[in-house]
């Protein structure tokens, strides 16, 4: 038996080798939280956020004074006092601030109003204001704050007060979950251990008296875990002699559906016993279920034989993994969720039915790009505890509503440690760089740099979303600008071809040991630039089906299309005076992304076409193709960008592109190109085809060129139906925009993504 164990752990253990975690990089060394030392008389209070969040460290601003809990007027209120509000709560700054009850109103007393603070104050009670419990405002005038992410560290919970304030929100440093059995400590992501909390600079355990199923489901969602599980409480109790635990101050009060830890409340203040161990307790220990694509499990196989299921919801349009644009899937379509009343309860419904932890930021107003199709979702309301959102109460009128208002979440995800295994060297930013990975070598960490024979937009993205820097801008298979460290000059991988969805580069194909890359390294390694936001192109459909007709147009008038490669081959052989049958349409392109599309090529390498009298900034931007039923190509229209430019842009937003007298070429967000079916080379040459039934296809930016943030909606499929005299489109769709089953009744690609090359 003994061996057999032996022999489970080692296949455990090999799944992960490749990955060698190395340990976390020190961080730099910070100023260290100090309480604050208030005059006597000052007023004492407490402060906490609530209200209708969209992230975990934003809300109303909540005062607890004279044993009640009140809000403060946004009168006079700026960006200084929200600093002394954030740094009070904890946090590092203020982002900042919302005035006329953003976040709801609130209830009971205003005790704050017309507050001016310079910023310095160590409590908002010190700072200029009408006198505490002074107002003449309402709740429709209660103030908000967001603060950053980060805590001081060292931040010390001070309870101010000396009768205990119920419902004060929770305020620590930092969390963690700490792996304590062996089995643990080996495995990535940590999914069970003791809960614990940084409290003054020291790590504490809690004393699991008061805990409940509730907080070990926000403990797991904060750590991007959907759901938490049962685990061995008679090993841990064994642990918990061994080694006396060092307990924290309070017990932690939650529901169930905070989005983090700092939403819950502060429970009973703990009466230790005198030898420091809980009444009768032991440490809070929390086991989670981790989402499929983050298991670690011994079973390397299983996922790729498992066949999943079509989900109702998905993400698209984020630049890492557990964030997008939200949409569902209803009658075959997909379609988005207007975001009003959008918050973070629903946003976590979405998440930890995907498979991640709890949202850590419900997004409104498109801010993850803009989808197509219907809006199918409005006004959703969670309980918090449904296991889809599409459970949730909406309102299925989304009258009002467009794309301009599609809600997106940012998940929680479990810390894999990717980011430790790759760097960017030698940018002028942290954005940039020679792509630098760390790799064993005979027993040892080795940083070194990745062949870029073959090195693209697929590539670059993955080590864009790898870092966590959002999406690539560009990729590069030189770097002499950059020098990156001298000694990490040798190429360590090498072959490497990505799908554009993995989450670490080393999950590409790539050569393994042996490395083959004739170049070499270092000025000739693979280098990126990322970016924040990238296009997302997108045809409308509509606009082919009704804009298809037939031409028949003599040889004669086809010279120009004929010398740029406009028509099928076979019009090599024809007479001047024989006809070449064209099947004409529009195409409108539309950048529903978050920053403009532009041309790889700058201007100094744009091609001038004499015939057409124009530039051309991209020698392929869209593929034109017509095939049988059974997938078979039998015409295609060879497209060039003839000029990108705005034609029309959505109300608000202003023309930038436009390819008269050598003008810059691009499309703006919110504004398409439209192709027009008049224009020289629009078609496909359908001259030697039969009377039948096809398949119209087209695809934008076909050799991903240009990075984007979704690839799936590049292409579009039509049913075409030509009987000799006449031509019809119909049922054009999107990639990714209809249910799989639907998909499937198309022959060919089901969509644009990449799976290999």
């Amino acid at each position: 038996l003994s061996r057999r164990r032996f022999m489970m752990s080692c296949l455990v253990l090999a799944q992960y080798e490749h990955l060698g975690y190395p340990p976390g990089y020190p961080e730099p060394e910070q100023e260290m939280y100090t309480a604050p030392q208030l005059p006597p008389d000052t007023p004492r209070i407490q402060l906490r956020l609530a209200g209708e969040k969209r992230k975990h460290n934003e809300g109303r601003v909540e005062v607890f004074y004279d044993g009640e809990w009140g809000t403060v007027c946004d009168d006079d209120f700026s960006i200084h006092a929200a600093q002394v509000v954030c740094r009070e709560l904890g946090y590092l700054e203020a982002i900042s601030w919302s005035p006329s009850s953003k976040y709801g109103k609130g209830q009971g007393r205003i005790w704050f109003d017309n507050v001016h603070c310079t910023g310095k104050e160590k409590t908002l009670a010190l700072c200029e204001s009408n006198g505490i419990g002074v107002s003449d405002c309402k709740h429709t005038e209660d103030v908000g704050v967001v603060c950053s992410d980060k805590r001081i560290p060292g931040f010390k919970f001070v309870n101010t007060l000396p009768n205990h304030v119920e419902n004060l929100n929770i305020q620590v440093e930092d969390v963690r979950i700490r792996a304590i059995l062996s089995t643990y400590r080996k495995r990535i992501p940590v999914t069970e251990g003791y809960v614990e909390v940084k409290d003054g600079g020291k790590w504490k355990q809690i004393c699991n008296n008061e805990w409940s199923q509730l907080n070990s489901r926000v403990i797991c969602g904060m750590f991007g875990f959907p759901g938490e599980r049962k685990y061995n409480a008679r090993v841990y109790k064994m642990f918990a002699r061994r080694k006396k635990p060092t307990y924290w101050d309070y017990s932690i009060n939650c529901t169930g559906n905070e989005a983090h830890l700092s939403g819950c409340k502060l429970g009973e203040i703990l009466s230790k016993k005198t030898n420091g161990t809980c009444n009768g307790g032991m440490p809070v220990v929390v086991s989670c279920v981790p989402g499929r694509a983050f298991s670690p499990s011994p079973m390397a196989g299983f996922r790729k034989a498992f066949r999943q299921e079509q989900p109702l919801v998905r993400l698209r349009g984020g630049a890492i993994v557990g964030e997008g644009r939200v949409e569902v899937l209803k009658n075959g379509e997909w379609g988005t969720i207007c975001d009003d009343n959008w918050n973070l309860m629903s946003a976590t419904v979405v998440c930890r039915e995907l498979g991640f932890g709890t949202a850590k930021e419900a997004l409104s107003g498109g801010q993850l790009g803009q989808g197509m199709g219907p809006v199918h979702m409005n006004e959703v309301e969670c309980s918090g505890f449904e296991k889809s959102i599409t459970e949730c109460f909406f309102n299925k009128e989304s009258l009002g509503c467009s794309h301009e208002e599609d809600a997106a979440v940012r998940c929680n995800v479990p810390a894999m440690g990717f980011e430790e295994r790759l760097r960017l060297s030698g940018g002028r930013n942290p954005y940039e760089g020679r792509v630098e990975v760390l790799v064993e070598r005979n027993g040892s960490l080795v940083w070194g740099t990745v062949c870029s024979d073959g090195w693209g937009t697929m590539e670059a993205m993955v080590v864009c979303r790898q870092l966590g820097l959002g999406f690539a801008s560009n990729a590069f298979q030189e770097t002499l600008y950059w020098a990156g460290e001298v000694s990490a000059d040798a190429v360590v991988m090498s072959g490497v071809r990505c799908s554009g969805t993995e989450m670490s580069l080393s999950h590409c194909l790539h050569h393994g040991a042996h490395i083959t890359c004739p170049r070499g390294g270092g000025p000739y390694s693979a280098g990126v630039s990322c970016s924040e936001t990238a296009p997302d192109l997108v045809l409308n459909p509509q606009v082919v089906e009704q804009t298809t007709y037939m031409e028949d147009r003599p040889m004669l008038m086809l010279q120009c299309a004929y010398e740029e490669n406009c028509l099928a081959t076979t019009s090599n052989q024809v007479p001047a005076n024989s006809y070449r049958r064209l099947l004409r349409f529009s195409s409108q392109i539309h950048n529903n992304g978050q920053s403009d599309f532009r041309p790889k090529a700058g201007r100094h390498a744009w091609v001038w076409h004499d015939c057409h009298r124009h530039y051309h900034s991209m020698e392929v931007f869209t593929h034109y193709d017509l095939f049988s039923l059974n997938g078979t190509k039998v015409a295609e229209g060879h497209k060039a960008s003839f000029c990108l430019e705005d034609s029309e842009c959505d109300e608000g937003i202003e023309k930038k592109y436009e390819c008269a007298n050598f003008g810059e070429q691009g499309i703006t967000v919110g504004c398409w190109d439209t192709y027009r079916h008049d224009i020289d080379c629009q078609w496909v040459d359908i001259t030697d085809i039969k009377p039948g039934d096809y398949i119209f296809q087209i695809i934008i930016n076909p050799n991903y060129e240009v990075p984007e943030s979704d690839y799936t909606n590049n292409i579009m499929k039509c049913r075409c139906r030509y009987d000799g005299h006449r031509v019809w489109m119909y049922s054009c769709h999107n990639g990714g925009s209809l249910s799989t089953e639907t998909e499937q009744t198309f022959p060919g690609l089901l969509s644009n993504q990449v799976t290999h090359r």
